[in-house]
């Protein structure tokens, strides 16, 4: 099976690319499932219900969030009844939503986990390295396929959680930084792995945001309202190929489009 992940959707130019691109790369790429990151979704922080349904109406299957879920109110409200979102497993017990959920599509089970980092990332986090292991054990009776969201900082920390989980998972796809690295990789187990898959929106600001207020910001240290930026537009996913039988990786590749004005 072919499995396409796209990077953290940013803002409506992001949702806007998904719009306008998301069919007709399908038509080339042949996916049977699709995952994306929307922890940026809304205004460019946080995920709101109208987001997300746009994003599922766009043909993704599965979002994933990060260390911006709890951005708006509204999402602690209604995470406890979507049955296609999921934050990061490892926040604290007795968080609204979910960490992992179980998809089928055509006749395969796809267990699908979200962690999030503990390196410059949210001190609350319970180790997600843990956390991974009790989520594995869980899906792995029931599927095959399993996908892991890691939403984490530090380069190092994704790459070790990809080789302690290598053979026992499908992939690890890091998110968060927006920037698409370029080390996508099938480990030694056959788990597939890149540090970061990207980010689909803004293509000329700073990791989506306005860049003239980001620089304010760096040189002045005052605060600064961010926006998202104007102009051209990215897409940034990895498409991933599984052998359904094994839940092992064949390969991946990246996608890096730049689209249109927004």
């Amino acid at each position: 099976m072919r499995l396409l992940f796209i990077g953290d959707i940013f803002a409506k130019a992001g949702r806007q690319v998904l719009a306008n691109r998301l069919e007709k790369l399908k038509c080339i790429h042949k996916w049977d499932v699709c995952i994306a990151n929307a922890e940026n979704a809304a205004g460019g922080k946080g995920i709101n219900y109208s987001t997300a349904q746009e994003i599922f109406g766009c043909g993704v299957d599965v979002i994933t969030l990060g260390n911006h879920t709890w951005a708006r109110n509204e999402s602690l409200n209604f995470l406890d009844n979507c049955d296609r979102i999921v934050r990061p497993s490892n926040y604290p017990a007795g968080n609204p939503g979910k960490g992992k959920l179980v998809l089928e599509k055509n006749g395969v089970n796809i267990g699908v986990i979200n962690l999030i980092g503990r390196v410059y990332m949210d001190p609350w986090a319970e180790c997600p390295f843990q956390a991974a292991d009790r989520d594995v054990s869980i899906l792995s009776r029931q599927c095959k396929v399993i996908i892991v969201d890691f939403h984490a900082e530090a380069t190092s920390e994704k790459l070790a959680l990809a080789y302690y989980l290598d053979g026992r998972v499908s992939a690890v796809i890091g998110t968060h930084t927006h920037v698409q690295t370029a080390d996508e990789k099938i480990l030694e187990n056959k788990t597939a792995y890149i540090s970061d898959v990207g980010m689909t929106g803004p293509a000329d600001g700073i990791i989506g945001v306005n860049r003239n207020q980001v620089i304010r910001k760096f040189m002045t240290g005052l605060p600064v309202r961010f926006e998202p930026a104007k102009g051209r537009t990215c897409l940034n996913a990895v498409i991933i190929d599984i052998d359904e039988n094994t839940g092992l990786a064949r390969d991946i590749f990246r996608i890096s489009e730049i689209c249109s004005e927004f």
